[in-house]
């Protein structure tokens, strides 16, 4: 479970685009707060602390708590705006997280024990089809990652949701099929020196 983050932020008195482009000369990024069958709030954060929050690389599948005029509100970061040439953070929406809260996330797939691979070690390739899996997770026990072994997979070995244990409080949000998260294919080299040999054959 990635570490909670802290974010402080200040309520907006003011809308539109010109006040959002006065928060950014000043270093803030206008934000919303939104969700858990209460009003839209609008606020502004530290532009500076946001990128550095964005930079941790799970930003996204970490609880914010946005602290605002002394309350703190427990959020679940759902979407950044970016400056479509230098970048800057334009905007950022905050969903609120009630107790006992359920999330959907994309958490990304690493793989483990690759050495003992039969498949790899003879070279064969790890083709990843899917680089993050769609999860429903308890909110406060949303994974950083999801480790998948691949001890004892040969060359046109298949991974399926179905093989992935996940952790505790969480499941696939894809349900109607069984789909494929990795394959072990042969080497490119391999896979033509067999075609060559079995057009000399053919010949022969």
């Amino acid at each position: 479970m990635s570490d909670t983050l802290t974010l402080p932020a200040e309520t907006r008195e003011r809308a539109g685009k010109g006040a959002s482009r006065a928060l950014r000369r000043e270093g803030r990024t206008p934000a919303v707060i939104y969700g858990g069958n209460e009003e839209p709030l609008a606020i502004h954060v530290e532009e500076k602390l946001l990128v550095k929050q964005l930079g941790t690389g799970h930003f996204f599948n970490s609880i914010v708590e946005l602290e605002v005029g002394g309350k703190t509100v427990r959020t679940l970061p759902k979407d950044v705006a970016f400056h479509p040439v230098n970048d800057r953070p334009l905007h950022a929406d905050f969903l609120r997280l009630s107790a006992n809260a359920t999330v959907h996330v994309n958490v990304p797939v690493i793989f483990a024990n690759e050495e003992a691979s039969p498949g790899l070690k003879r070279g064969g390739v790890l083709n990843i089809v899917r680089h993050e899996l769609e999860l429903i997770c308890q909110a406060d026990k949303i994974p950083d990652d999801i480790a998948i072994d691949v001890t004892g997979l040969d060359v046109g070995a298949s991974i399926h949701i179905s093989h992935v244990k996940l952790p505790e409080g969480s499941k696939s949000a894809i349900t109607d099929r069984d789909f494929t998260i990795a394959t072990i294919v042969a080497p490119s080299g391999l896979r033509s020196e067999e075609g060559d040999n079995s057009k000399t054959e053919a010949s022969a």
